[in-house]
């Protein structure tokens, strides 16, 4: 399983879910770590402006204390998604058809064949 976070632009980051690890407030609290890092780094003006807004599912691990603390310490604003509204999935829209179309046809060997594709 990934985790993806995108723009307008494009795919930001993906991380990659170890098999059998339950996503839970303490290892998404590890991915969003991560993303701003990867965000420093490949989207730099971002964190600069204060011009974005985050938007996340409404699983228990994204909504959870810990989360929303670091994500205030870190002047992060989220843009929380309606419960029971899967009509405004943004992987929907965006994501899904872009990794639909990169992929149609093309079959692969293993997961680590996958990665490197998605990289």
């Amino acid at each position: 399983m990934m985790i993806v976070f995108f723009d307008i632009h494009g795919i930001v980051y993906i991380h990659w879910v170890p098999e059998g690890q339950t996503i839970n407030q303490h290892y998404y609290f590890e991915v969003l770590g991560n993303l701003r890092e990867r965000i420093r780094k490949k989207r730099p003006e971002m964190g600069k402006e204060k011009s974005w807004v985050f938007r996340q599912g409404n699983a228990p691990a994204y909504s959870a204390l810990s989360v929303k603390r670091f994500l205030a310490k870190h002047s992060i604003p989220v843009l929380e998604h309606p419960p029971y509204s899967p009509d405004l999935a943004p992987c929907d829209f965006y994501l899904f058809p872009k990794v639909k179309s990169a992929l149609k046809g093309t079959r692969f060997e293993s997961v680590e064949a996958v990665k490197e594709k998605a990289a």
